[in-house]
């Protein structure tokens, strides 16, 4: 009775985490700028592989005992996955990349919140650049 329980377990993060590995590449291939597609491998897609993780941990901990490599793994997909997200973002707003009209949050509302330049940073001539 346990073992078909497990078994059922095991197939279902397997499965869950191939749903979700194929919606965030669905989500990367379909959506429309670089802000939008940023969603899919941060979001669903490390899910996907927490899920497929989380299976091969509960099939080997079964044979072998308590296995802690993919807890490890999992934990660390989880954590990095929104900091690079993050960072690609910040990357992404620095570069001016222009995004779709679509996307919410226009980095143009980010830009007229920031403070102005200071005294020794005000651009030279015509150059935006400080």
């Amino acid at each position: 009775m346990l073992d078909t329980l497990l078994e059922g377990a095991i197939a279902f993060m397997l499965i869950a985490g191939g749903i979700f590995a194929f919606i965030g590449s669905l989500g990367l291939t379909h959506l429309k700028d670089f802000y939008m597609r940023l969603h899919g491998p941060s979001k669903t897609t490390t899910l996907g592989v927490g899920c497929t993780l989380i299976g091969s941990l509960i099939f080997f901990s079964q044979e072998n005992g308590p296995v802690i490599q993919e807890l490890l793994i999992t934990i660390f997909a989880f954590i990095t996955a929104p900091v690079s997200a993050h960072m690609l973002a910040k990357s992404a707003l620095h570069h001016k990349l222009k995004p779709d009209p679509r996307t919410r949050g226009n980095p143009q509302e980010l830009e007229s919140d920031r403070s102005k330049h200071t005294v020794e940073e005000a651009p030279q001539g015509n150059s935006p650049l400080p």
